[in-house]
């Protein structure tokens, strides 16, 4: 007892230049735009489906039973969601080995090829069954690629963004998928709008498919442009062998576990919402409600525009005061508004219809906001894309992807049976999703203004980096008193991860990056 009290205090582990990253604005910026028009353009292509339901349904179904025929549609827009996890198993891993960049461009390729085939297959009454099938294989290839695609871009933006400003520059790549489904759904409205509808069905509905293909190099070339993060560069300096080694799946469920849950539970409230209003909502305007189609996307692209004119001010606002209160407050805000909101929607008055579905974008622009900022700080940089990659996939195919089969079959069954309320189900819907989200935010550590798990601190100038080292020499300031700097100050060299069975300073300790400690990253400066 008495040598444990005569033995001297521990030193804190000094913080130095050395354990700063620097990201100066033109690379930060650069970065973040590629990594938000390649995925514009990703999602355009993934969007396009969704606003060409209708059409679709008639091209490539046998004619006879429209409802039918819908639910056919919404099931080829659903299987793309089943091969999602398997695309994020495939593409997360890989993207943890050979970097975010490669990754990326691969799945930029993939998409483009999947949607440009949808533009290039003859319809059913030229080639028959063989129609729906092609159709089908077509959007497994795209939900294939999709499922590398979120969970790098978020990656990739979140490595690269400095600590205080990781909100406000992920919330960019929201805005990216917006102005993709909006570049989608316009050009939808456009061909509708100046096409009959019988050169609609014979050739228009091929030409947002086929855009698909330019669309796609020039996504290519700006993917190809970028340099890999710092964190990822810094993490195979640190294990070089790492590059040769997997890190094992049964090491990811255990050590990161809860993460995925709360991961899975924010997924689900997010993409729930997400395609109940951008991608359900047309179809529901039309098919359910009787209104004019053109109209209904015409809202839809509204609301969207209007969406990305606040998403960055919501990324600021989660900066400043956390990401767990900005999505409390969408959480609440769908429990609270779903109904009134779509109660506004079954209006007949066009201005009050607007309303509602606006009522509802507002809401969701806490979740685009601030997710892509939550979601890659949930784990370590080791394995951040490829559990980013699983988790978002297999919750999105779960619950996200199927919302728009799910509530339109609901609604279908509903009526079928006569019930009242059958066209009050994408509101109860919502509101099922807002109590999950509620529960998963609830267990989301705040990480607002926080350097990401594995990685040391990253700033935007050499000033900042100075003013931050002098801050954590003062053991009573924020910074010391943080998580993370309670952490790093406790830490001592950084544990190499080596392969499963291997001895060293990463075996069954606990320590390293999947054990949480906090690792140093070299200055990033160009």
């Amino acid at each position: 007892m008495s040598a444990r009290k005569n033995a001297p205090t521990p030193r804190r582990r000094e913080l130095t230049t050395d354990d700063v990253t620097v990201v100066e604005e033109s690379m930060l910026k650069r970065a973040v735009s590629a990594a938000a028009l390649g995925n514009a353009m990703e999602w355009f292509d993934f969007g396009v489906y969704a606003y060409i339901t209708t059409t679709i349904a008639q091209v490539f179904f046998p004619p006879g039973n429209d409802a039918l025929n819908i639910l056919f549609t919404f099931g080829t827009f659903t299987a793309a969601f089943v091969v999602r996890p398997i695309g994020g198993a495939f593409f997360g891993p890989l993207g943890d080995r050979i970097g975010r960049q490669k990754v990326l461009a691969m799945t930029m390729i993939l998409m483009a090829a999947g949607t440009l085939a949808i533009g290039l297959i003859p319809s059913y009454a030229t080639i028959g069954v063989w129609a729906p099938i092609l159709l089908l294989l077509a959007r497994l290839l795209q939900g294939f690629s999709t499922g590398g695609e979120y969970g790098g871009a978020a990656t990739f933006i979140a490595e690269y963004s400095p600590d205080k400003r990781r909100g406000f520059m992920g919330s960019w790549l929201e805005f990216g998928t917006l102005g993709g489904y909006v570049l989608g759904a316009s050009l939808v409205t456009a061909l509708q709008l100046g096409l009959s509808e019988e050169a609609l069905l014979g050739w228009g509905w091929r030409i947002p498919f086929i855009v698909a293909g330019p669309l796609g190099l020039i996504g290519l070339y700006l993917r190809l442009k970028l340099e890999e993060t710092p964190a990822f560069q810094k993490q195979q300096a640190e294990a070089s062998e790492r590059e040769h080694q997997k890190v094992p799946l049964l090491s990811l469920f255990r050590e990161n576990w809860r993460a995925l849950l709360v991961c899975v539970g924010l997924v689900l409230v997010f993409n729930v919402t997400d395609y109940m209003l951008l991608s359900y909502m047309p179809t529901y305007l039309s098919n359910t409600l009787g209104r004019d189609a053109t109209s209904g996307l015409l809202f839809i692209i509204v609301v969207m525009v209007l969406m990305m004119l606040v998403i960055t001010f919501g990324g600021r606002l989660s900066d400043r005061f956390g990401r767990r209160p900005v999505l409390f407050a969408g959480c609440i805000g769908f429990l609270v508004l779903s109904f009134p909101a779509l109660r506004m929607v079954q209006s007949e008055n066009g201005v009050l219809s607007f309303a509602g579905l606006l009522v509802l974008g507002l809401v969701l622009v806490t979740f685009t906001s601030t997710m892509p900022s939550t979601l890659p700080a949930l784990f370590p940089t080791i394995i951040r894309y490829g559990a980013l990659a699983i988790a978002f996939n297999v919750s999105v195919s779960l619950f996200g992807g199927t919302t728009p089969l799910a509530t339109e079959a609901l609604v279908v069954w509903a009526e079928g049976r006569g019930f009242s309320w059958a066209h009050d189900i994408p509101a109860f819907y919502l509101m099922a999703a807002a109590v999950i989200g509620l529960v998963a935010v609830w267990f989301t550590k705040e990480t607002a203004n926080e350097p990401l798990l594995g990685s040391g601190p990253t700033v935007a100038t050499e000033a900042e980096a100075h003013e931050l080292i002098e801050a954590y020499r003062d053991e009573t300031s924020e910074v010391a008193r943080s998580d993370w700097g309670l952490a790093f100050a406790d830490s001592g060299p950084i544990a190499v991860i080596r392969p499963e069975g291997q001895g060293g300073e990463g075996d069954g300790t606990g320590e390293g990056e999947l054990g949480g400690r906090p690792a140093a990253a070299e200055p990033t400066r160009s």
